[in-house]
């Protein structure tokens, strides 16, 4: 193989993705079969099976047992819009971030206190096994599960006071900000990094995914004076949705 050229099954998995785009092989088509593509194009089966993977993993198609592979249909992107994290009475972040599109979420949740693994601990600047609460959300848009969360607090900062459970209390299902200045703590920064890895099976499994699918992880982290008080793990699937920032200029 010359520098630059792209391994057989490449060259099919690609040949066959751009007619699953323009439309040639519109949604909910059969995939033309390991036979056919061997034909077509030349190839071993082992090639064209290895390009049918490339093409499950990408998302564009799914297997159905006992019929073949058909073109999934694919969703127009949707945003989650991602604009501050200011103090606004009554409203937590997914509320915030759902008001820009005018749309209105439900959100499950559930708490329980966990020591600190040795992730959690370095992100919120505490050591290994300190307890923390961590509260699991499954966010939903019109019934639709469009995003999970996972965020740690630790109880040093929160423990045996009314915003101990962050959806329990005068102020459950307020934002982060909100509750801490309740408690004193008053939240004056946040740090965002996203990134981009497959979706784990349970997350697929929630978020309606199929093994492969990727999806974008933003790790969020609330600080007061320097100290975090809050960090999270917001998951939401890489082929629906798209996450837009709007931040001021100052």
């Amino acid at each position: 193989m010359t520098f630059g050229e792209q391994p057989a099954y490449l060259r099919v998995a690609s040949d066959l993705r751009e007619k699953i785009v323009n439309g040639s092989l519109p949604p909910h088509t059969r995939l033309p079969s390991q036979a056919r593509i061997r034909e077509e194009y030349g190839v071993s089966d082992t090639v064209a099976l290895e390009a049918r993977k490339v093409l499950m993993a990408e998302g564009l198609v799914e297997g159905r047992s006992g019929s073949g592979t058909y073109v999934r249909e694919r969703p127009v992107p949707r945003r989650i819009a991602r604009s501050g994290f200011g103090l606004t009475a009554g409203a937590n972040p997914f509320r915030q971030e759902q008001a820009a599109e005018g749309a209105r979420g439900t959100w499950e949740s559930r708490s329980e206190q966990e020591p600190a693994s040795a992730a959690v601990a370095e992100r919120l600047g505490i050591e290994p096994g300190d307890r923390v609460m961590r509260t699991r959300y499954v966010f939903r848009d019109a019934g639709e599960p469009m995003m999970l969360s996972t965020s740690w607090e630790p109880l040093a900062v929160t423990g045996r006071t009314p915003v101990m459970l962050p959806e329990e209390g005068p102020l459950g299902g307020c934002g982060v900000v909100e509750r801490m200045a309740a408690i004193d703590v008053v939240v004056d920064n946040v740090v965002e990094e996203v990134g981009a890895r497959p979706g784990l099976a349970e997350e697929l499994l929630t978020l309606g995914g199929v093994p492969g699918h990727v999806v974008m992880v933003v790790e969020r982290t609330y600080y007061a004076s320097g100290r975090a008080v809050e960090t999270a793990d917001v998951v939401v699937p890489a082929d629906r949705y798209r996450i837009a920032y709007h931040l001021p200029v100052r």
